[in-house]
């Protein structure tokens, strides 16, 4: 069965792999993104071998929208030629005039012919927009000569813009190799069923993965194979554990004064109130007719973050079970603090929020996702509903006490009799109820796109029921209204069907802040 693939360097030390072609699939869900070439960039790299048993035809062209400012690129292959049975990198060279400023689109054209008396051909087309600064700027950090695989070293202080789909910028490459067979299923794949467009979700086409769900660590990934384990199974905290946790943060109820409701449930219940009369909590409780089950609840999940200490994570400060009907979990938040779901539903905040926030607010999270991650904690359940956020835009992520109390809609049932955030979860949590660091991804680019939206209800249209079958089938959530192309490839890139082709929090970081440099570098 064969296949193609090539290697990039993302960051320094990392190499990232992405399959344009596999198991006689093209994957048009990397080529629709046009992935953003930095301006300290000069060459990109292409990594190619044909796996058919022979060298296989090509021709490549590529073309610039301003050639004025971006030169026709050269190449130090020829337009026509074979592609080699071996592995071979080949560059093409990005060396912008310097008249001016300006972001030039880049196509670069590649026809593939498998079998010529049967006319069978492959056409790809790869999309870069290179970013050109006038001369003086762009001298101070070029990176000069074809960046060989084996000896790649990104610049010091740019990594590159934007992930998702191919790389971000130091390479793209081509991978071809269909045998006729394959073509011919390739084609009736594509013709299979038009792509379907709503106001909430599209299809995107994934190539079918060549692997079981279960295993992970041959997979590629777009940014790097940072998923390369089986994900951890997570526990529930067995009842010592819960018990010593609460010990060591039992407070006395008589300290903890409640000043105003926030927020209120079925049975749940937060409170903005005071610690030691000197420190501003939020408070979560239960009503006087909450059963057992929902206090064990609050306890177990207000629990689950604890001793995590992080500038961006609602820890938890103390808890009173002195009356065990209705126990006290306290957080430290300042007397501003209130529900980042909730803030985001406020008309005021769709005239407010500009892009620049939406991905300092991102970066935020997945900088506090990275603490969990490094000490081996599943969040599980990632979504606005379970953030806070203050005055200053601060965001910090908390646990999912009496979320599906407080947000009914964000959870269904599947004939489990187990509410979940069904439209967050990832296709092996969906089926399998399989968590890992790579299903915190897939949750966390939907955070991002709630962030985009003011908080819409995601896969609003989508019958609960039929969430397995529509992401199985390709369907993601739609690029929201005035989303830069950049952020939604990053968040697209969570949704990655292979948990192992998703990207790392640290890696979602580097990107999101190259990302703002470059936005706030307009700006």
């Amino acid at each position: 069965m064969s296949y193609y693939k090539f290697t990039i360097f993302l960051f320094a030390g990392v190499s990232a792999e992405v399959y344009y072609v596999r198991e006689g699939h093209v994957n048009n869900y990397a080529l629709n993104f046009i992935v953003p070439v930095p301006a300290n960039v000069r060459d990109i790299t292409f990594t190619w071998q044909s796996l058919a048993g022979r060298p296989l035809p090509y021709s490549i062209n590529v073309v610039t929208s301003q050639p004025d400012i971006l030169p026709r690129p050269f190449m130090n292959i020829s337009q026509i030629g074979e592609i080699p049975t071996n592995v071979q990198t080949f560059a093409i060279g990005l060396k912008c005039s310097g008249t001016r400023d300006s972001e030039v689109d880049v196509t670069i054209s590649v026809e593939v012919i498998l079998n010529r008396a049967l006319s069978n051909v492959t056409h790809l087309v790869f999309r870069r927009k290179k970013i050109c600064l006038l001369a003086e700027q762009e001298e101070e950090n070029i990176v000069h000569g074809p960046v060989l695989l084996e000896t790649a070293v990104p610049p010091p202080t740019g990594i590159l813009t934007l992930i998702v789909g191919s790389s971000l910028a130091l390479a793209l490459v081509i991978i071809l190799l269909l045998t006729a067979y394959c073509v011919r299923r390739s084609a009736k794949r594509q013709n299979h069923g038009q792509p379907m467009r709503t106001s909430s979700f599209q299809r995107l086409n994934t190539s079918a993965p060549c692997q079981q769900p279960a295993i992970y660590n041959g997979a590629s990934s777009v940014m790097a194979p940072i998923h390369s384990s089986l994900p951890r199974k997570v526990e529930h905290q067995q009842p010592e554990e819960l018990h010593r946790r609460i010990s060591e943060l039992t407070v006395e109820r008589c300290r903890v004064r409640l000043s105003n409701l926030l927020q209120e449930g079925t049975f749940g219940r937060v409170y903005r109130g005071s610690y030691n009369d000197n420190q501003d909590v939020l408070v979560k409780t239960v009503a006087q007719h909450a059963s057992q089950m929902q206090v064990s609840l609050l306890l177990q999940e207000g629990m689950s973050l604890y001793g995590a200490s992080h500038q961006g994570i609602l820890s938890v400060l103390g808890v009173s079970i002195e009356d065990h009907t209705t126990p006290f979990v306290l957080y430290s938040a300042p007397n501003t603090t209130r529900n980042l779901k909730l803030f985001l539903l406020e008309p005021s905040c769709a005239r407010t929020i500009t892009t620049i926030q939406i991905v300092m607010m991102s970066t935020q999270l997945a900088l506090a996702l990275v603490h969990l991650h490094s000490h081996g904690v599943v969040h599980k359940d990632i979504a606005t509903r379970n953030c806070v956020i203050d005055d200053q835009l601060h965001v910090k992520l908390s646990d999912s006490s009496l979320s599906r109390d407080l947000f009914p809609a964000d959870y269904n049932c599947l004939g489990d009799s187990e509410n979940r955030p069904v439209k967050w979860l990832s296709l092996e949590a969906l089926q399998h109820k399989q968590f890992s660091e790579a299903s915190d991804s897939w949750a966390f680019g939907v955070l991002m796109w709630e962030l985009c939206t003011y908080a819409k209800q995601p896969y609003s249209e989508v019958d609960p029921f039929e969430m397995e079958h529509y992401l199985k089938d390709g369907y993601r959530l739609a690029q929201p209204f005035n989303c830069p192309d950049e952020l939604f490839t990053i968040m697209a890139y969570c949704w990655a069907l292979l948990p192992g082709e998703r990207p790392s929090f640290a890696q979602l970081n580097a990107c999101l802040s190259e990302f703002y440099a470059q936005v706030t570098r307009f700006v």
